[in-house]
Order: C-alpha cells, then sequence, then structure tokens
C-alpha cells in the first residue's frame, strides 16, 4: 500500500469494494456486532485484502471496557502464534541466501542442544523445529517457558527434561520451543537478533511500521487492547498482557490490521509489495509446503478435507482451494491470519478475548462469501455449543465451592508448608496465609495461587491470575507426612499437570 493510500485509510477507516460479496458489503457490520455480543468480544479489528485491493478494514467495539476507547484499524493487538511465519520466513531467505539449509542438522548451530531422546537429538533439523513433529505434547513445557524468568537459552537448556510421548516425526504435537530455538539459529549466522533481523528484512521493507517485536519496544500502551477473558467466571475479566519475550520467535510480535493488510498482500503477490519484489516466491513457497500432516478427514463443520502445517502455517483445503492460515493465542487475545492465494484473497482477524470461537467463524463466514458456499450463520452455531460448555463449568466449580466447609485436612496446615520442587519447572513454595495454602510459583513473577481443603482428601487450588484456572488436586502422602503435590493449570497454557515433590 503506498502512503497515500494508507492515508486515506486513516481517514476512512471503513472502505467498500463493488466485487466483495453481499455479506460483506450488506450484513457484516450486523453479524460482527451480535457476534461480539453473544461472545462477550469487547473489541475486534478486520482486514478484507482482494485482488492487491482493501475491501474492508474497520474496528468494532473498543479496547478497554473502563477507558471505552474505540477498536479502530491502527489499535493494536498481540497477534501470538501469527508471529511463527515471520519466524519461518526469515530461515527460509537465510536458506535462499545459503546462509543456512533447513535440512541441517540443528547441532551444527548449537552442538550442545539435547532433546530427551538422543537418536532425536541426533537426526534434529532446523525444518523439525519449524513443523512441530519432534513428539512432544501440544504446548507441553510451556507453564514452564510461558511468562517466566527464564531467558532463550535456559528455555532451550531444559527442552531435554520434555519427554516425548510420541515418536521422532510421526506425530504433530504444537511447540514453542521449538520456535524459539529456530530462531535463535538467526543470530547464530546473521550476528544479528531475531527481532532485528524480522524488523529490516519484512517489517520496514513492508512499511509495517506499527508492528513490534516486543512489548517493551511500545513506548504508550493505552495504544495496545486490554486483555480480557471469561473463562472459569463467564464474565470479563482483565488478564495481565503477557511478557514473553523469551519466547519472542515463537509468539511476541504485536499489529493492528492496517499493518497486516500489507503482510497479507505481499503473501498474495509471491513476495511482491507496493510494486516491489521484497522477496523472491521461492521463499514463501517453502514455508507452504506441508511437512506434518494433521489430518485427512472430511470435517463435519467445514467444506475441509485435508489439513497439514507447513513451516509457520496451517495448510488446508476449503470448497476447492487452497487455504494458508494460523491462529494466535495470548492471554485475554486472539486472532486468525488467513490467505487464498487462488483467489487472492486475505483475511485477519484481532479479538480481546481470549475464551471465544467468534473470530474464527467470522473468518469462516468471510470465507464462504468469497468462495461460493452457502450461508449458514456459523456464529449461532458455534456460541450454543460454547454456552453449553460454559454452563457445565460453572456448575462444576460451583460444585466444587460449595465443597469448602471449613473442614480440617488430614495434617496440620504446617505439614504442607514449604520448598517444593519440579525437575522441569523449578521450585514452588507453600506457605500458610489466613488458613489457607498459599502457592508461590518462583519461576515467574506474580504466580500465585490458593487452596483451599474440601473434603477427601481434595483440595480447591485458584489462581489469582484466572487466565491459569480453577481445578480440584490432591497432596501425596505418607507416614503423616506430605510427599508431593499435583497443579493443573489453563490447557490454554499446557495441558500436562505437573508433580512438585516436598524437599
Amino acid at each position: 500500500m503506498k502512503k497515500i493510500g494508507l492515508a486515506l485509510l486513516l481517514l476512512f477507516p471503513v472502505v467498500v469494494f463493488s466485487q466483495a460479496p453481499a455479506f460483506v458489503t450488506d450484513s457484516i457490520d450486523s453479524y460482527i456486532t451480535q457476534g461480539m455480543k453473544d461472545w462477550q468480544v469487547p473489541g475486534l479489528a478486520v482486514v478484507i485484502v482482494k485482488d492487491g485491493k482493501i475491501v474492508l478494514l474497520k474496528g468494532y467495539g473498543v479496547m478497554d471496557i473502563v477507558s471505552k476507547q474505540p477498536v479502530t484499524g491502527n489499535s493494536l493487538f498481540m497477534i501470538a502464534s501469527n508471529t511463527k511465519l515471520f519466524t519461518a520466513t526469515s530461515l527460509s531467505q537465510l536458506e535462499y541466501d545459503k546462509k543456512i539449509s533447513l535440512d541441517d542438522r540443528f547441532s551444527k548451530y548449537f552442538p550442545d542442544f539435547k532433546l530427551y531422546e538422543p537418536t532425536s537429538t541426533e537426526l534434529l533439523t532446523v525444518k523439525d523445529l519449524l513443523c512441530h513433529r519432534i513428539g512432544t505434547k501440544t504446548f507441553q513445557g510451556d507453564f514452564t517457558f510461558w511468562n517466566s524468568h527464564l531467558s532463550r537459552e535456559q528455555i532451550m537448556q531444559k527442552m531435554r527434561l520434555m519427554k516425548p510421548g510420541k515418536a521422532f516425526r510421526d506425530h504433530f504435537g504444537y511447540c514453542n520451543s521449538c520456535f524459539l530455538s529456530a530462531g535463535q539459529v538467526i543470530p547464530k549466522v546473521t550476528g544479528r537478533q531475531w527481532e532485528d533481523y524480522v524488523q529490516d528484512s519484512i517489517l520496514a521493507p513492508l512499511q509495517m511500521n506499527s508492528t513490534y517485536t516486543s512489548l517493551k519496544k511500545i513506548k504508550d500502551l493505552s495504544a495496545v487492547a486490554t486483555p480480557y477473558t471469561t473463562a472459569y467466571t463467564n464474565t470479563l475479566q482483565q488478564v495481565p498482557l503477557d511478557q514473553w519475550d523469551n519466547l519472542g520467535p515463537a509468539a511476541s510480535i504485536l499489529s493492528n490490521v492496517s499493518d497486516l493488510a500489507h503482510w497479507l498482500m505481499f503473501q498474495l503477490d509471491s513476495g511482491k509489495y507496493a510494486g516491489r519484489q521484497i522477496m523472491p516466491f521461492q521463499i514463501l513457497e517453502r514455508t507452504r509446503e506441508i511437512n506434518t500432516l494433521i489430518s485427512s478427514k472430511r470435517s463435519g463443520f467445514t467444506p475441509t478435507h485435508i489439513t497439514g502445517y507447513g513451516l509457520g502455517l496451517f495448510v488446508s483445503d476449503y470448497a476447492g482451494r487452497q487455504v494458508y492460515w494460523h491462529t494466535g493465542g495470548a492471554a485475554g487475545m486472539v486472532s486468525i491470519l488467513s490467505f487464498v492465494p487462488e483467489e487472492g484473497l486475505g483475511i485477519a482477524v484481532l479479538t480481546n478475548n481470549d475464551n471465544q470461537e467468534f473470530f474464527v467463524a467470522l473468518r469462516d463466514q468471510i470465507l464462504d462469501a468469497y468462495l461460493g458456499v452457502g450461508y449458514r450463520n456459523r456464529s449461532s452455531i458455534m456460541v450454543k455449543a460454547q454456552d453449553h460448555e460454559m454452563q457445565d463449568s460453572l456448575g462444576v466449580i460451583e460444585g466444587w465451592k460449595q465443597r469448602v466447609k471449613g473442614l480440617a485436612p488430614p495434617l496440620p496446615l504446617s505439614a504442607y508448608a514449604g520448598h517444593y520442587h519440579n525437575p522441569l519447572y523449578g521450585s514452588m513454595d507453600i506457605h500458610i496465609k489466613d488458613g489457607k495454602l498459599a502457592l508461590t510459583f518462583n519461576g515467574h513473577d506474580h504466580l500465585t495461587a490458593i487452596m483451599d481443603y474440601m473434603d477427601n482428601g481434595d483440595w480447591l487450588l485458584r489462581y489469582d491470575n484466572i487466565e491459569y484456572g480453577i481445578f480440584t488436586t490432591r497432596f501425596d502422602t505418607g507416614n503423616g507426612k506430605v510427599i508431593s503435590v499435583v497443579t493443573k493449570e489453563n490447557e490454554f497454557v499446557e495441558e500436562d499437570p505437573y508433580t512438585f515433590t516436598k524437599e
């Protein structure tokens, strides 16, 4: 987009061209307004590009429910895992420039790096790290890494403790620490940090002047949407902005739909932007090859049959076209970017409530409109399932709370207090506070929880940051002593529980 085009967009934030389908020209405003109400989404920004032009660029709702600051096309959101394609594109560019090969053994760059299994360590390539196939579970290790004190190097060191549940290269298991590790190849071969390489090689040439590789680079945080969740309460709760520079190549970019329009146009025009070839198409093409098959079953909800993962990018069919896409999930924010080169179509949706699927429903509804799929209101169908699940969850949580009746636990509270350790996470302390057990997770700033005794050996675990969740758990005891405790966390963070042993 030329500067004059950007200036016009800032003056007139809604732009509609005649080639848009009726859903976009006549119905999308009411669809989004109703969807945001149904799903409790405070703010949303959307951009649609088609055949090199912006069809729609608009903000809806508010960035913050207190200040009521409206969302615009320039409002910043964390795009989280949509960062991954920027990292994969950077590495593909280095391969094109013959600085690396994506098929290089990772040990070439990090001889001391280890996975849990020696054979996997020996075989591991840069490409393996970019397509989620090292055998670990989805999000494995993220409770330890997400928003933690650990440096990038320390995260890589701890990856050797992540025991895989599946065979190497035989399973899709979404791995954020893998993308971090791959991104660390960039400073190894260029002498420039990942942030600087992405800025100079992608953001600057694409004139993405309001896109940031780190929250710390933003001087005025009022430009960033406030993050919210409705998880565990069904009411909007503000949550802290993620601080995850330590996972930067996997997740740390913030952007807006005005800038993401440039990124989508670049993808759709084979590496060109504003009439200039920014990168050879071969660089982009490398990221779009399926390396890990995820599913070959026909979807019952969308016209999709096959889904795989390229390099920082999901690849699916949709109504007979090839769609490239990715979602991003940060605390309090979820997003989706999609592009369909055969149709010259690109879509980005950014939101600030992480416990909803409206951002996906909207993307699918736009795809339906452009690809000739018969209309059915995807949001209204999906929200019914969400509401049912939420009511079930609230009923379970209320049942747990009713079991907190002031009963004495099997051992004195002082027996549970002490210093605990998990091999991957590190240390956690339990002390007594106001007649309850208070947990402090020492690998994080300000990550704490409270435990109330229920009955029959069960405890209610409530994190002070609701993003991490509400669960029941138990202590393992023997001979009148505490041996260990299991902590759970929101599956949005990590699926597996952690066992902390008392020292």
